[in-house]
């Protein structure tokens, strides 16, 4: 259980503000060119973000397995929802390498 709440407090203070500053469109200048999209990764980044507490929270408050299980299928499907997002924003940058 303690494994949850380091993973939990670790996601909070990595993925949350980063995903919450690119999704309001603020990224450092340098990283800019490799973010081109920077709004599309930041709510990506969010979407990856909600998989901790989504799958964290309902064990820790001791819910029943099938909500548990439920909300971690829930937390799959928004993770690879944000992969999607993701690799199709890289898809659609125009020059990265693609004819």
């Amino acid at each position: 259980m303690i494994w949850q709440w380091i993973g939990l407090a670790v996601f909070s203070l990595t993925l949350l503000p980063a995903g919450a500053a690119m999704a309001a469109g603020r990224v450092p200048a340098r990283l800019r060119a490799r973010l081109t999209p920077v709004r599309v990764h930041g709510w990506a980044v969010l979407a990856l973000y909600a998989v901790a507490p989504l799958n964290a929270i309902p064990r820790l408050a001791g819910a029943a397995p099938e909500l548990s299980l439920a909300l971690t299928v829930a937390a799959g499907i928004v993770a690879v929802a944000g992969s999607l997002v993701l690799g199709l924003a890289r898809l659609a940058t125009p020059g990265n390498g693609t004819p």
